[in-house]
């Protein structure tokens, strides 16, 4: 399972926040909704943040091993 649980401590690192990607770097509501949730968002997107934030995707998704099986 892909996690962005480090996107959230890398943006406050940086001092970005989610009203400033929304409004400053045009970063849709819905696409922080679905990183909020875990859920798939586009290569395109992660390229985005990486280049907004300065960093690497692995400063903002981490695979997490799936321990149900």
């Amino acid at each position: 399972m892909i996690t962005y649980e480090k996107l959230w401590k890398t943006m406050k690192e940086k001092n970005i926040s989610q009203y400033k990607l929304i409004n400053t770097y045009k970063v849709s509501n819905g696409q922080l909704d679905r990183l909020r949730k875990n859920q798939n968002v586009s290569t395109y997107t992660l390229d985005q943040l990486c280049k907004i934030l300065d960093c690497e995707l692995s400063d903002i998704a981490e695979y997490k091993k799936d321990e149900q099986k």
